[in-house]
């Protein structure tokens, strides 16, 4: 039996043609990197066509995210928590401190407070101007994370319980293009409360 689909040697393309659509192929996938990728996944625009479409603002926040994440993480370890621990006292105190801290565009900044296992603390803090980015989390020096509640917001309110003994808190950035103060009142059962340069 014949295989009649087989193409006859002539109309096989010819080394020009398949020259001219590599080409066209590397033109055509270097416009979309410039066009679209750049904008869309690192906020770069050098054509100008991702601002017009959106993309490079996507792009902008992607990058901004990761930054976010890798400063969370890296300050994890700005803190001695064995030092910390040490030094707790054997029973929690009640207290109640309110302090606040000023944030410029894209600045970011910690306040911990040291806690005992199912201590509790009632807190409130607001943002005077756009909402910040924050995460409420504890470390402790068996524990390098432990998050509890994430997400942009101009005010939160709520009861923090240790879920073990150490370092739990806020990290806030300013993901604005003005100064915002934020203003956080804590009243319960713990030993210190500090803001983390």
């Amino acid at each position: 039996m014949h295989n009649a689909n087989i193409p006859d040697y002539t109309e096989l393309p010819s080394n020009q043609k398949l020259f001219k659509s590599t080409i066209i192929a590397i033109v055509s996938a270097a416009i979309i990197l410039v066009t679209i990728v750049l904008p869309a996944e690192y906020g770069v625009d050098p054509t100008g066509i991702g601002s017009l479409t959106g993309l490079k603002r996507m792009g902008e926040i992607k990058t901004s995210l990761a930054e976010e994440l890798e400063a969370d993480q890296s300050s994890q370890v700005i803190v001695d928590e064995e030092t910390v621990l040490d030094e707790l006292p054997s029973s929690d105190q009640q207290r109640s401190e309110t302090m606040s801290v000023t944030l410029a565009a894209g600045e970011s900044t910690e306040i911990k407070i040291t806690m005992h296992k199912d201590s509790s603390v009632d807190f409130n803090w607001s943002s005077n101007a756009a909402p910040p980015f924050y995460d409420l989390h504890g470390d402790s020096k068996d524990i390098s994370y432990h998050i509890y509640e994430k997400g942009t917001a101009s005010s939160k309110q709520g009861t923090l319980v240790a879920a073990f003994d150490g370092n739990h808190g806020w990290y806030w950035k300013n993901r604005s293009n003005t100064p915002i103060t934020i203003t956080l009142t804590a009243t319960g059962s713990y030993q210190d409360i500090k803001e983390m340069n």
